[in-house]
């Protein structure tokens, strides 16, 4: 497994890391937690020492499970986990309702995004609790509060850096203009952002702007939520506690035409020995900035297949050629 650097923090991570997000269950169905900690293990196992989580995913059952996962192992993780969700009506800006299946308008918990001062140390306490560790080793703001200046955010994330409960920072769904907010009163080490072979709106300004300024760019969602691996077709079939289910995105004709456009890769894949999810994630990291490609994984199947994709390498030829079927 290829490592890349996390800006200037001097961290090395797995240029391919483990998504955390569907283990928490939120959002994806359910997921057991015997077969959640087998995935981690055998992510680990095969190099990925990346592994990405948050607070909100599952509402701290993603950061236990990868917590249980990591004892005995941390030395060989790289934990990423995120602040600014929280569940407080009362500050920061509404994001939306939820229940504990996923994103519902009645449901019960209100989830706010928040960035203030006390607001992060209490959520890092519950983190590393969660984490069964001291320290984390990229803390990122999840989303963006409009309502706290950024000056008090870094500052906030800076002294926990000097405490050394953290080791570098990142933002998350953030804009150009908070970025250059946060560069100015600190140093920014990551930016983690949707980015995929569907979804390439960050090749214009966002990837160059990370590459020129040394700032690693963590690519989530780059399968586009499983569209991309190739076996989610127009045969396929989601329940309602999955996101996917009356998704526009995974409307039967939409998956129609995306399987069109995997199949014209297959012979590229044949000439690699890879599937198709390993040369969607190849591609993805093979993108000039694009330092770091996050994959979902619910079994170790899964985990191992997804880490493979970090040691394949991609000649101009086959870029060019993928290039073409993406834009025809």
């Amino acid at each position: 497994m290829h490592l890349r650097s996390l800006g200037n923090s001097g961290i090395q991570a797995s240029s391919v890391g483990l998504g955390a997000w569907a283990l928490g269950g939120w959002m994806w169905g359910g997921n057991s937690e015997s077969e959640s900690i087998a995935a981690i293990h055998a992510a680990l196992d095969a190099g990925m020492n990346l592994i990405d989580t948050a607070p909100i995913y599952g509402f701290g059952r993603s950061e236990k499970i990868v917590g249980k996962a990591i004892q005995g192992r941390r030395d060989q993780a790289v934990l990423a986990t995120k602040c600014a969700m929280i569940c407080d009506p009362t500050r920061g800006k509404k994001c939306f309702n939820s229940d504990a299946v996923g994103i519902n308008e009645d449901g019960i918990i209100a989830v706010h995004v928040f960035c203030g001062k006390e607001s992060i140390r209490n959520e890092i306490e519950g983190s590393l609790r969660r984490l069964s560790t001291d320290y984390i080793d990229l803390y990122q703001t999840h989303w963006q509060d409009s309502t706290t200046p950024i000056e008090e955010t870094m500052a906030t994330l800076e002294k926990l850096k000097e405490e050394g409960k953290i080791r570098a920072v990142g933002v998350s769904n953030a804009s150009a203009e908070d970025i250059e907010q946060y560069r100015a009163v600190g140093t920014l080490d990551a930016d983690q952002e949707s980015y995929s072979m569907l979804d390439r709106n960050m090749e214009q300004d966002r990837l160059p702007y990370c590459a020129e300024n040394n700032i690693a760019f963590l690519a989530y969602s780059p399968l586009a939520r499983g569209l991309l691996t190739g076996k989610v077709g127009p045969e396929r079939s989601f329940s309602e506690t999955d996101q996917r289910y009356n998704n526009p995105r995974f409307s039967v004709e939409n998956r129609r035409r995306v399987t069109n456009m995997l199949e014209k890769m297959r012979p590229i894949t044949e000439q690699l020995g890879c599937t198709l999810s390993q040369l969607v994630i190849a591609w993805t990291i093979h993108q000039h900035g694009a330092t770091h490609a996050l994959v979902g994984a619910r079994n170790p199947q899964q985990a191992e297949e997804n880490a493979v994709a970090g040691d394949i390498r991609l000649t101009e030829e086959h870029l060019r050629m993928v290039a073409e079927m993406i834009d025809g």
